[in-house]
């Protein structure tokens, strides 16, 4: 008996990609920097990332390929600073989040070391089609 995979179920036609991209967002995953995704409205997202240390200058957001791309990186520190300890992570980051078809990226604002990024979702009109049968 072979295994049905969601690529291969006959009435998913065309969302055979879908299974590489979920395989792909999971390899990514690294637990830094914690992030939150709260569902604001019907049609509105919200991604919070503990940020805190970082700069406005040190963090960039992007939207590459259907992916928002969140990365961090800080100025190279002062050598002279002695540490008796060390327990704040000054770390550079790269977190992707995938985006679905018509859900794009409203703002960004850094508040209180927390990084909020706004989404919404556009939602689609009802299109009605009409396929002509050809005489064959």
């Amino acid at each position: 008996m072979s295994k049905l995979t969601l690529g291969t179920h006959p009435f998913l036609l065309g969302f055979d990609q879908l299974e590489r991209l979920v395989e792909r967002t999971a390899k990514t995953e690294n637990g830094y920097p914690p992030y939150n995704i709260e569902h604001v409205t019907e049609n509105a997202f919200r991604i919070t990332l503990a940020v805190a240390g970082f700069a406005e200058a040190d963090l960039s957001i992007t939207v590459e390929d259907r992916q928002l791309v969140v990365r961090g990186r800080q100025a190279a520190e002062d050598d002279e600073r002695i540490f008796l300890h060390r327990g704040i992570a000054s770390r550079q980051f790269q977190r992707t989040f995938l985006l679905a078809d018509g859900v794009e990226v409203a703002g960004a604002a850094l508040t209180n070391g927390l990084l909020h990024i706004d989404l919404t979702r556009a939602v689609p009109e009802t299109v009605v089609q009409t396929i002509r049968i050809d005489k064959g």
